[in-house]
């Protein structure tokens, strides 16, 4: 067996090979964005955030993105400006806010959506059945990997 076919079967070799494709991905997603939408990344991981697990604290966002909270609240305080997101507040602790995204926030998170699905579904549709399903069944491991709090 080849010396590079065998790096590939071992578990670091498919780590190499699985992180150069995701990324390679991502980078080809990102690319994809809605024409109009011009917040930052992180702006619009914050508005993921908040349409998928609801109202956020400005620490529980910045732990959630692995900024330090004054980044956050600049994020944060951006996304507001912008009519994207209310701060309300604690309903226990009045030192801290909590941040709800709002309809006009909801909004760009769904057409950026759309697009980046309407692209990667066409690309899906390029594929074989069979391969198709094997990425059915990868994606929710792929998103225990990505969910995975075990650092180095």
């Amino acid at each position: 067996m080849p010396i590079l076919e065998k790096h590939v079967r071992s578990t670091a070799g498919l780590a190499t090979e699985l992180r150069f494709s995701v990324m390679r991905l991502r980078r080809r997603l990102v690319r994809e964005r809605h024409p109009d939408n011009d917040l930052s990344l992180t702006a619009m991981a914050v508005l993921w955030v908040l349409h998928g697990r609801g109202d956020q604290t400005v620490g529980a966002l910045a732990t959630r993105e692995q900024v330090r909270p004054p980044t956050m609240t600049r994020t944060v305080t951006a996304l507001g400006e912008r009519g994207l997101v209310e701060r309300h507040d604690h309903p226990d602790d009045g030192r801290q806010v909590v941040v709800r995204i709002t309809d006009a926030g909801r909004s760009i998170v769904l057409a950026d959506a759309a697009r980046r699905d309407r692209w990667l579904s066409m690309r899906l549709e390029e594929l074989t059945p069979d391969e198709r399903d094997i990425l059915r069944r990868a994606a929710p491991i792929l998103q225990r990997l990505a969910e995975s709090e075990q650092t180095l």
